[in-house]
């Protein structure tokens, strides 16, 4: 008999047997209920005869029994307040222990967010999609879904979702499509480390979504709760249903900030600040205009992150801003990376490791932030070197720029779409799923393995857009993504280390050596970052004009 924990006081099992009580008490628990009516298998003992061994061992026992498949609205209520009334921690059990954790799920969906429902029921080995539209809807069985219809919908409005609508369109332009997200605001993020660096307005770097929805695009203002993809059904808050012939899953990642301790509570105090937040990155340009002596630290999380040359760039702008002001000599500058590398990219180190002595900084690799006390100006770090036990450290600041870790979204991780790791598993040179052959991914989400930058999805867009015509028309995938994913390394005001690269690593410059050598730091490269990128976003990639964008043709293996 073994017991399945969905949280501290609950715990889930299959059948048990008198002569598992003695374990159960010694287990800690105080109380069982009996999800299983009596009579269902002939090997089934009576609630009686496990309620009567249960109390002569001081254990507390109730019975709810429910017909399988058939657990009501009021069943679930019922489950609630026998857990609320009976001393825990409770095992619950039927045959399987699946009624018991369906019992939980729609009783707890008041309390707690579906992700975080579906994430201890997966774990506990019970799957619990047959109900999600039933959690979605506070517990209750819904009577009436509203649902709508379109030929495409895609989840997310950032770079990749209003991108890919734009190129649809621009393909077909009387295409149904709805996009599907809750936020008021679409940001240029690329933009942050110039704003971190002093040379950008945050203002410059956000516009209202409703002026950049593509034209005839149905903008759906929800946020997702879940996927049913054999029913071509995405579940938004409220259980409102959005049924879809095609499907282009693309809500970016997730910046886990809670992962850190202490960390939330002393952002944009204190001295810590990050690049990767709209209203924290003005911050640290003012930290890095007043400083004048002490310590620096600039902190990496382990991979996988969007841009993962940006805890970087913030360092060498920073280091920059310090060597102008002539204080550099007083700074005491250091890069935590968890990672061991500085860039996984080869070819590009030696150039950033110029910069990285010209302004002394310290590369302290395996060094993973773990918690800051903003008050006392300390942050902890756990050290693991490989082949060496884990080392926790304390270091003492006075300026930090954090990177969050990172990870895919709650509702994605615990998705039937999701790969073990909690990424779209999609194939990496379609972009297409592996298992739903209507749904596709890009951007940050998906697990293909790409850099996480918004030049990425520039390229995916139109290769993503390509396939679902093609598919629409009853033909094979043409376009084929090659890796492609660009990281303009800012190492210093006026100059930029251009990193263009593919799967592997393989480089793959969009200039002649002669225009921009991207190993080498270059004027012509700043120029690009900062006068043309902005509008190749604006006014090409988001109105779906494929500038240096175009898909490469499908080859055969």
């Amino acid at each position: 008999m073994e017991t399945k924990a969905l949280t501290a006081g609950l715990s889930v099992s299959a059948q048990i047997m008198p002569d598992d009580l003695k374990a159960i008490k010694d287990a800690g628990f105080r109380a069982i209920i009996c999800n299983r009516p009596d009579g269902e298998g002939v090997d089934q003992p009576n609630f009686d005869e496990i309620a009567k061994a249960a109390r002569e061992l001081g254990l507390e026992a109730s019975f709810l029994p429910i017909v399988s498949g058939k657990v009501r609205d009021e069943d679930a209520t019922a489950f609630d307040a026998a857990l609320t009334e009976l001393p825990g921690p409770v095992l619950a059990y039927c045959r399987t222990g699946t009624r018991s954790a369906t019992l939980w799920s729609l009783a707890q969906s008041e309390q707690r967010s579906l992700a975080d429902i579906l994430a201890a029921t997966k774990a506990a080995g019970y799957d619990m999609v047959g109900v999600v539209r039933r959690i979605v809807n506070g517990g209750k069985t819904p009577t009436d879904t509203g649902d709508a219809s379109y030929a495409v919908v895609i989840v997310g409005a950032g770079a990749g979702g209003i991108a890919a609508a734009a190129s649809l369109k621009s393909r077909k332009p009387g295409l149904e499509i709805a996009i599907i997200d809750p936020a008021d605001i679409h940001y240029y993020q690329p933009g942050w480390t110039m704003v971190g660096g002093g040379i950008f307005n945050a203002e410059q770097t956000a516009r209202t979504m409703g002026s950049l929805i593509p034209k005839g695009v149905h903008w759906i203002k929800s946020a997702v709760a879940a996927f049913e993809p054999e029913n071509n059904a995405v579940i938004l808050d409220g259980c409102r249903v959005v049924k879809y012939d095609r499907l282009i899953v693309c809500p970016g990642i997730k910046l886990d900030w809670n992962k850190v301790e202490g960390l939330v509570e002393t952002l944009g105090h204190n001295g810590v600040t990050s690049n990767y937040r709209y209203d924290l990155a003005p911050y640290t340009w003012q930290l890095v205009e007043r400083m004048k002596q002490g310590r620096a630290i600039f902190t990496q999380p382990p991979m996988p992150i969007k841009c993962a040359g940006a805890p970087q760039k913030a360092m060498y702008l920073s280091g920059d801003a310090w060597h102008r002001r002539g204080v550099l000599k007083d700074v005491d500058i250091q890069f935590n990376n968890a990672g061991g590398v500085l860039f996984g990219v080869k070819d590009y180190v030696p150039a950033l490791m110029e910069y990285v002595k010209k302004y002394g900084a310290h590369l302290n690799f395996f060094h993973n932030l773990v918690a800051v006390d903003g008050a006392a100006k300390k942050a902890w770090f756990d050290v693991a070197k490989p082949d060496t036990a884990v080392e926790r450290i304390e270091m003492e600041f006075d300026m930090m720029h954090v990177c969050p870790p990172q990870t895919a979204p709650d509702f994605i991780r615990v998705s039937p779409l999701a790969d073990a790791a909690g990424w779209i598993d999609v194939d990496q040179t379609t972009l297409r799923h592996k298992t739903y052959d209507n749904i596709w991914s890009l951007g940050d989400v998906m697990n293909a393995p790409n850099a996480k930058t918004m030049a990425a999805a520039r390229i995916q867009a139109p290769v993503v857009a390509e396939n679902i015509i093609n598919d629409i028309r009853g033909k094979a995938p043409s376009a084929q993504y090659n890796g492609y994913g660009s990281c303009p390394l800012t190492v210093e005001r006026g100059k930029i280390v251009l990193a263009e690269f593919g799967y592997g690593g393989v480089i793959l410059p969009s200039f002649p050596k002669a225009v921009i050598d991207g190993t080498k730091p270059s004027r012509a490269a700043w120029f690009l970052k900062e006068k043309m990128l902005p509008p190749i976003y604006w006014k090409g990639m988001l109105k779906g004009r494929e500038w240096m964008a175009k898909p490469e043709k499908l080859t055969a293996n």
